[in-house]
């Protein structure tokens, strides 16, 4: 497509994303320079219409960039009341008390939110400032200069061929360039994942660790619901075949959110992420919160987790990697919107510096300093050996040892050093013929439900006559590699039922990818044992349609 030919728009800073790290990136610009032009860009058809979140959100960032949030109107509505952590049994949960746990680990002064609504409003902060936001624009390519530097991206290309070709009805797009380029796509972002391959920039550092993170909204009977009560649970139904567990938080209008949180070093491919969820549901605790109520919306998503040692370089000449296209997730306390906005913040401060230096196009070396060894730094450090203990010894080490390190890491050190994750996700999984498959019950259509019903409830919609945005490197490998030596895992793994091994009699088994189910997750990015789908960005306005997530 580089041959086309594509109006270009200039701008001091082009942002990709309107997640938290991206619209906090805005609204500082704006904060230090009114005059400053700046563009947020993003994929889904309205800004929060991609976000999805736990969440409990730590106000640490808002604080910082926007003092006034509360008499602004910020919808930080439900504050965290009690703190409920959970050990579940098949039949039964044992309850952790709180005071063995760090103070790093305690809820009081967060906020229950949606962080998409948070971030519908963040938007209305930035575009009274002046910042320009255009949803359903989706950033296909990155754009380079001369001397190898990011200057900008391509966006809004809509009405491709079906092959990807130009056909009479294709929309180019247009080029957006900028003095610097922000990207801020959340977790395993395209173009975030091109200028880490490009620039080397995960180099010395560890493998990125992800989870997989899928979440319902449910109206319950009122004398059920609690407002700004949190629990967190561990155990059944993962307990040795994966790390993980849930949350259930309760927001107003006697609405709850209950999510499953399956980490994506799993080794048994036979696992099955998204039934283990539904699973979840029917425990004597859970299914009695439940009963009576309805299942509003459904999503998923991938989750950073490899933290503080998994931190590629954040900077490349140009261009700079915000929030979860770096992975600040603080695992330990499910909490990553507070790092995003500071992140945003101070690659915004090190750009206004930079522009008014009268550079561009070079390394925002000050931004990644800020990171490392600001708040984000020091939150993250304090906690980064709990996933890899996690991993490495299991889930009774982590509470007992990474509980340990936690406190340790609060006065300031650590007997452990840094542990670090070893393999990739990818990597971690091992052919089917070590493992035992996982019998799981069927939905009862009430408390559990099977993918497709699930993702309606996500109001994804997809152009279908455009090219499928999951892309195969090679196209025999699914059935001749992964299907014979991992029982065609990405059956299982994908939450939104993308992937299916077809078999007709008489005829070879097929590969089919019904690409207008993805969520956008990108757990098969992630996943994949032969690493051989990529995720690609659809045109502008596809993917999901999350209410208030």
């Amino acid at each position: 497509m580089a041959e086309i030919e594509r109006e270009a728009m200039e701008y001091d800073v082009v942002i990709v994303g309107a997640g938290p790290a991206g619209l906090s990136a805005a609204i500082r610009l704006k904060q230090l320079d009114a005059d400053l032009n700046v563009v947020v860009l993003e994929k889904g058809s309205e800004v929060g219409a991609h976000i999805l979140s736990g969440a409990v959100l730590d106000p640490v960032g808002l604080d910082a960039l926007i003092p006034d949030w509360k008499e602004k109107g910020a919808p930080l509505n439900v504050p965290v009341k009690d703190d409920n952590f959970y050990m579940l049994g098949e039949a039964g949960q044992v309850r952790i008390p709180n005071f063995p746990m760090p103070p790093l680990m305690n809820n009081h002064g967060n906020y229950i939110v949606s962080m998409g609504n948070v971030c519908r409003w963040m938007a209305e902060q930035a575009e009274e400032m002046g910042v320009e936001i255009f949803p359903g624009m989706a950033c296909s390519e990155l754009v380079y200069g001369d001397n190898g530097e990011v200057k900008g991206v391509v966006a809004g290309v809509f009405g491709l061929e079906e092959d990807g070709s130009i056909g009479e009805n294709t929309e180019p797009g247009m080029e957006l360039h900028g003095k610097y380029v922000f990207l801020s796509e959340g977790v395993r972002g395209s173009l975030s994942k091109e200028v880490i391959a490009k620039y080397d920039l995960a180099q010395g550092k560890e493998p990125q660790k992800y989870g997989l993170g899928m979440k319902e909204i449910w109206e319950i009977d009122p004398e059920k619901h609690k407002e700004g009560s949190v629990t967190h649970t561990m155990g059944w139904p993962l307990e040795s075949n994966a790390g993980g567990g849930s949350f259930i938080y309760h927001l107003e209008n006697n609405q709850v959110y209950v999510g499953f949180v399956v980490h994506l070093n799993y080794k048994n491919p036979h696992l099955f992420p998204y039934m283990e969820f539904q699973r979840f549901k029917h425990h004597p605790m859970v299914a009695d919160l439940l009963k009576g109520g309805k299942r509003v919306a459904y999503g998923a998503r991938a989750i950073s987790e490899g933290g503080y040692q998994s931190m590629p370089k954040m900077v490349a000449p140009g261009v700079a990697l915000l929030g979860c296209s770096v992975g600040m997730v603080n695992v330990p306390r499910i909490k990553g919107n507070h790092n995003a906005m500071l992140s945003g913040k101070a690659a915004a401060e090190a750009a206004f510096d930079a522009i008014k230096a009268e550079r561009s196009g070079d390394e925002l070396t000050a931004y990644e300093t800020e990171v490392r060894e600001g708040a984000i730094g020091k939150d993250l450090k304090k906690v980064r050996n709990v996933k890899p203990i996690w991993s490495k010894y299991g889930l009774t080490a982590s509470l007992v040892l990474g509980g340990f390190d936690m406190w340790t890491n609060t006065l300031g050190f650590s007997l452990f050093g840094t542990v670090g994750h070893g393999k990739n996700d990818a990597d971690a999984t091992e052919e089917a013929s070590k493992h035992k498959p996982i019998d799981y019950p069927k939905p009862d259509g009430t408390l559990s439900f099977d993918r497709l019903t699930n993702v309606s409830f996500s109001f994804t919609n997809h152009e279908e006559s455009q090219p499928a945005h999951l892309k195969l490197t090679d196209a025999a490998v699914p059935v001749a590699q992964n299907l014979p030596k991992y029982a065609g895992p990405s059956a299982r793994y994908c939450p939104a039922g993308v992937y299916e091994f077809v078999e007709e009699e008489g005829k070879d088994t097929r590969f089919v990818i019904n690409f207008q189910n993805c969520v956008h997750c990108k757990t098969c990015d992630i996943k994949d044992p032969a690493q051989n789908i990529t995720w690609t960005t659809p045109q502008g306005g596809d993917g999901p349609n999350y209410p208030n997530m």
